[in-house]
């Protein structure tokens, strides 16, 4: 997850104008969680694999490659999203000899056990984002080595490669309809976008419509930020939107479409909501997003309706040494001693 103090402006333009926990069970295959890592006093790996199991969760995503989780992860059925760190794209975008080591380093040494579902080759890169902006150059010639070493290795059947990208890329983005990519942004985007299609490959993309809220209390309401909204708050031609998570999506697919990426799939590589540390960052409203969140996604969008959304909550557990607001830090299901911060009905 990107450092949350950055700006999230073109969300709020979507309205202008216009478990139990203690036996937790995520029953749709369609939802997993982020394991992110960035924390003190976190369970082993092991632990952590072992409460994946307990809870019936079947995906994971994983920011970067870690030996003692892939170790973790043989034979447990778990389905991977594995990621190359922004840290290492330059190294892997400089050769094929560079990527094929990481590949079988990280993934091929494990494919015999390890549920691989896809390589993730950066996270957030964009030129807009100052703190990825350096990986901007390395981001698709990173994929296509990626790529190339997957299917050297026999693995790309099974594996898809992509990026996950955060919606501060979308220009005009109200009603959804009209969802567009920024003009800065094409000449980067584009290249990925044909990437992608070309190797029947989703778009990952990180959504928060808790971000979107705080950004503008006063235009978005909070029920239509939680999933919890009985009436239609934003109509765009024949399609009603009742909630935020749809319409931004929505918006992305719109953006996709102009830009040649009408065939594609979203994958929802990162949603959730703090339990503390900013405004409605509560118990309560996190029980109440995520709960409707992976019910919710079991559906599609007033766009692409009847379809399910593959999802991945974020996160497994709260993490004190994230930077930036402080609402960064308490987005676990989890805490870290492992007992659950509030109770969630999946069925």
């Amino acid at each position: 997850m990107a450092k949350f103090g950055l700006a999230y402006a073109t969300y709020s333009m979507l309205l202008l104008g216009l478990l139990t926990m203690s036996s937790l069970k995520i029953i749709d295959a369609q939802t997993g969680v982020c394991y992110g890592r960035d924390g003190t006093g976190l369970p082993s790996e092991q632990e952590v694999v072992s409460l994946y199991k307990q809870t019936n969760i079947q995906r994971m995503r994983l920011y970067a490659p870690n030996q003692a989780t892939l170790q973790a992860l043989r034979g447990s059925n778990i389905e991977l999203l594995l990621g190359v760190p922004n840290s290492d794209l330059q190294n892997v975008a400089a050769s094929q000899a560079n990527a094929n080591s990481w590949v079988q380093n990280n993934v091929g040494d494990y494919a015999n056990g390890v549920k691989f579902r896809y390589i993730a080759v950066g996270n957030e890169v964009s030129p807009l984002n100052g703190e990825t902006t350096q990986y901007v150059s390395f981001l698709l010639p990173a994929m296509q080595n990626i790529r190339n070493a997957i299917l050297a290795a026999g693995l790309g059947n099974q594996i898809k490669v992509s990026t996950a990208i955060d919606t501060r890329v979308l220009g005009d983005a109200s009603p959804p309809s009209k969802g567009t990519f920024r003009p800065d942004v094409r000449r980067f985007l584009d290249p990925v976008i044909r990437f992608l299609v070309d190797n029947q490959a989703p778009l990952l993309v990180n959504l928060y419509t808790y971000i979107s809220y705080i950004g503008n209390t006063r235009d978005i309401r909070l029920d239509f930020a939680l999933f919890t909204s009985d009436v239609v708050r934003v109509q765009d031609g024949q399609f009603g939107y009742r909630n935020l998570f749809d319409a931004i999506l929505d918006a992305v697919y719109a953006a996709l479409e102009k830009a040649g990426g009408g065939s594609l799939r979203i994958v929802v590589s990162e949603s959730g909501w703090p339990t503390a540390g900013g405004t409605a960052a509560s118990v309560d409203n996190a029980r109440t997003y995520n709960s409707n969140l992976i019910q919710h996604v079991k559906g599609g969008t007033p766009r692409k309706p009847g379809s399910s959304i593959e999802t991945y909550v974020f996160a497994m557990f709260d993490e004190n040494q994230k930077q930036g607001s402080e609402y960064e830090k308490h987005w676990g299901l989890f805490l870290p001693n492992k007992q659950p911060k509030y109770s969630i009905n999946f069925n």
